[in-house]
């Protein structure tokens, strides 16, 4: 699962960068209290070089796990036949977690 740590795209060129920098809150728009507090806890402070540096300093924060929010999976390995690997991959993205569910559901039904 993927942090929702940046709500809309990356900027990508240097005039993204301006347009997002000049939608920034200043004295002319001051934060009410609770959008400062939520700012700073999503804030990531780079002190000099520029883009790139931001750039690299939101990619190194993307690549950490925050705190799970439901009980840890345990990795395993699990040996499928070729043509049922297969079919179960071809139902696309999410095709682990929904063998999870049916093999929860089948534990639960078959004590």
């Amino acid at each position: 699962m993927k942090s929702n740590v940046i709500e809309r795209p990356f900027p990508k060129t240097d005039e993204e960068w301006e347009a997002l920098i000049a939608e920034a809150p200043g004295e002319d728009r001051p934060l009410d209290p609770d959008e400062e507090r939520a700012f700073w806890e999503k804030a990531v402070v780079v002190r000099e070089g520029g883009p790139a540096a931001v750039r690299a300093a939101l990619a190194e924060r993307r690549r950490t796990r925050g705190p799970q929010k439901a009980p840890l999976k345990v990795p395993t390995t699990v040996r499928f036949d070729a043509d049922v690997l297969a079919a179960l991959k071809a139902t696309g993205k999410g095709w682990q977690t929904r063998v999870n569910e049916v093999m929860r559901d089948w534990v639960r039904t078959h004590p």
